[in-house]
């Protein structure tokens, strides 16, 4: 009876956890956009409408980070190489060297590019002194 109840519960679990979390993030939303037409009902200048919705504009306006997300996705590759060293077998080995070396590969990238306004302007100087 238990050894039947086990798939059934993962698969039910893979269907639940997704569809809760977009239930969650939908009423998070929905109570953000709600307070900021209340806010917007009582506010008669518009520029005091417009910096209210860049308050509520969570995306970051500054460029991605190569450099860090590189380091960080060849420590998940080493990570996964000395699992597969340790426990899991050589398929996991290989695994951890392949997105290891996509760490790497992303970290050099982030240093040939410049990606915040300092290191462009600075790049851009440098380019001009020459």
């Amino acid at each position: 009876m238990l050894g039947e109840l086990v798939p059934i519960l993962g698969i039910l679990t893979s269907i639940i956890v997704p569809v809760s979390v977009f239930i969650w993030l939908y009423h998070d939303e929905k109570n953000k956009r709600e307070a900021a037409v209340e806010i917007a009902k009582h506010l008669e200048d518009p520029l005091k409408i417009e910096e209210l919705l860049t308050l509520f504009d969570e995306r970051k306006k500054e460029p991605i980070d190569y450099r860090r997300g590189g380091v960080i996705t060849l420590f998940v590759g080493v990570g996964i190489y000395l699992l597969g060293l340790v426990f899991l077998g050589s398929l996991f080995r290989g695994i951890g060297l392949l997105v290891g070396a996509i760490g790497v590969g992303v970290t050099i990238a982030g240093y040939l590019y410049p990606n915040t306004s300092e290191e462009l302007t600075d790049a851009v100087e440098r380019f001009e002194e020459k």
